[in-house]
């Protein structure tokens, strides 16, 4: 036997091994019987080079790609795929951040209440007669109403919360507020809100103060979390809501009187806490 012989057949077998790694010859090959390159793999899919160049690919690998700097915002940083995934990191670090609260209270009101206002000190009433009591005060972390039950919750060392919201006109933090969770989705930050309060105080405010009350009395209405006080601060700037729930939404048949018992309107803060109190109390919720 030649001595020409093993090598004849490792090459044999070496140009087998790389065209069943290609796959068969494209019909057409001006070299049918020439070893076609080895295939790509992209995650779950393989190709040859020439397909993925045809479908538009870049040749290189998925670490290259990563690791390549890049100049100017990249494009995916404005896709929907890419904001997916942004919105579960909101969720994962608030659920993360408030997962040890414990007892704790939302309240509402405007960004807009001036720190020397009635408004304002009532807030800051209400935060510190929840702290008293125990709870958290969770607001957004704005100026305003949420700013005073921040501090008034701050001043009687109880756990001040502020869950603040990209703006077009930008939100500061309050300096009051011991925990912050920074959001850009609504919908992340209502989530926050209903999963970890126990109760909603909302002071007199604007259309977020008055969606943040309709949409909690929606998901009470439709079973979607559990029957929670829902306290209103002032006579004076809930009254005349109520009175037209009463004398129109009622006759009309669009809410119930049981939707409008979920409702309680106070001037006291006291008052509302102890509302907040005797309902742990009747439903056993008392630590």
């Amino acid at each position: 036997m030649s001595d020409h012989t093993a090598p004849d057949e490792a090459r044999a077998r070496a140009a087998a091994d790389a065209g069943q790694a290609a796959g068969p010859a494209s019909v057409g090959s001006e070299a049918p019987h020439r070893a076609s390159p080895r295939t790509m793999r992209s995650g779950r899919v393989s190709m040859r080079p020439e397909t993925s160049a045809r479908l538009g690919g870049s040749g290189r690998t998925e670490d290259e790609k990563l690791l390549s700097a890049q100049r100017g915002r990249p494009e995916f940083l404005e896709t929907d795929t890419w904001r997916a995934l942004r919105i579960l990191s909101e969720f994962v670090e608030g659920f993360e951040a408030l997962a040890g609260v414990g007892r704790a209270c939302a309240v509402f009101g405007s960004a807009r209440t001036p720190v020397d206002s009635e408004g304002y000190e009532l807030a800051r009433q209400v935060g510190a007669e929840l702290a008293k009591a125990g709870f958290a005060v969770i607001t957004g972390g704005g100026p305003g109403a949420m700013e005073a039950a921040n501090k008034g919750a701050h001043e009687q060392g109880g756990l001040s919360i502020g869950c603040n919201i990209e703006l077009p006109r930008e939100q500061h933090l309050n300096p009051y507020v011991d925990l912050s969770v920074e959001f850009h989705y609504f919908f992340a930050r209502k989530t926050m809100f209903v999963k970890y309060s126990d109760a909603f105080v909302i002071m007199p405010g604007g259309f977020g103060t008055l969606d943040e009350l309709f949409e909690s009395l929606t998901l009470i209405q439709t079973g979607k979390i559990r029957d929670f006080p829902i306290v209103l601060m002032g006579h004076a700037y809930w009254d005349g809501l109520l009175a037209w729930m009463r004398d129109v939404q009622l006759p009309a048949g669009s809410i119930s009187q049981a939707d409008l018992a979920l409702l309680h309107v106070t001037d006291d803060p006291v008052e509302a806490v102890a509302l907040i109190t005797a309902y742990e109390r009747a439903n056993g919720l008392t630590p």
